[in-house]
């Protein structure tokens, strides 16, 4: 379904869930779901294609067992399989009355206390959780074929490209290359946190829930966030086995750099400059390592560049 719900279908769902039709709002952004506020107390979320359906039904599946583990996230109140109201699958939770992290400037040192805390409690699923539909994602493996590649097509030259093997063979002695995974949010960025009065009011938008390595959760944030984020979560998560409380830093800056470096080759597309996601420009996640790294940030972060 790529088209907006006509009059008669927002109407009946405005009936079924008992609210006004004049209080059934379309939320403007958000690449996978037509979004919708059912009055005070509902969110409307549908699939624009086919293609995201299946993320919504890995939601369905997701959002209870992170509600057990103690996350704060929106609970679901209704899935709508059936398509006689519309031609897809829909889903309706909690409407939480806060603002992304995207659109304020309300973070302070609680809320990536909170953050770091919530995460850690996702991490702690037991992996003999049934997910349906949610895959393992190793996060792109090995970046260090790519910088190879990369040299050999043009895009580095030699003394580049070595430094970034080196800066790799470094950052892979701090952390186990083959760590159990973990349960990760998976989109785990500012337009997916939801502030209320300086502390994270929720995580929402759980589509690219999957097993992973639990640095790679960490690549989605700028490097400043996580490195307020990660002393919460390293105290949260410590006593779990397989952590390595002096890698977290090392794996998130890995994937911060293997993601930027795979990206340089990405086909080119005209820039939208009102983007909602700071990775969406080409050279962001690059650039967001340098800017991180010029303001020099504190151990064991600089011990890391």
């Amino acid at each position: 379904m790529t088209a907006a719900p006509t009059a008669d279908v927002l109407a009946a769902l405005a009936s079924r869930y008992g609210v006004r039709l004049e209080a059934v709002r379309e939320v403007p952004g958000g690449v996978a779901n037509r979004a919708f506020v059912l009055g005070d107390g509902l969110f409307l979320r549908i699939p624009r294609a086919e293609a995201f359906a299946r993320d919504l039904r890995k939601e369905v599946a997701v959002i209870p067992v992170a509600r057990a583990a103690g996350v704060r996230t929106p609970a679901i109140v209704d899935f709508d399989a059936t398509r006689t109201l519309i031609d897809a699958p829909y889903l309706v939770v909690e409407r939480v009355h806060a603002t992304d992290l995207s659109t304020t400037q309300d973070a302070g040192h609680e809320l990536w206390q909170d953050l770091g805390s919530q995460v850690a409690l996702l991490h702690r699923v037991s992996q003999e959780t049934p997910l349906e539909g949610v895959e393992h994602d190793d996060g792109g493996g090995d970046p260090r074929p790519t910088v190879e590649r990369l040299a050999t097509d043009g895009y580095l030259d030699a003394g580049t490209a070595n430094w970034l093997l080196a800066w790799f063979d470094r950052l892979a002695r701090r952390f186990p290359q083959d760590e159990p995974h973990v349960l990760l949010h998976g989109d785990l960025a500012p337009q997916n946190l939801l502030i209320e009065d300086g502390h994270l009011g929720a995580l929402i938008d759980w589509g690219d829930a999957a097993w992973g390595p639990p640095g790679m959760e960490f690549a989605k944030l700028p490097l400043d966030q996580v490195a307020a984020t990660l002393p919460s979560y390293n105290r949260q998560y410590r006593d779990q086995p397989g952590h390595h409380r002096e890698g977290m830093e090392a794996a998130a800056l890995w994937y911060h750099l293997s993601w930027g470096l795979s990206g340089i080759t990405k086909p080119p597309r005209p820039p939208e400059p009102h983007e909602r996601h700071w990775t969406a420009p080409p050279a962001s996640r690059l650039l967001g390592v340098l800017r991180f790294y010029a303001a020099s940030p504190p151990d064991p972060w600089s011990a890391l560049g």
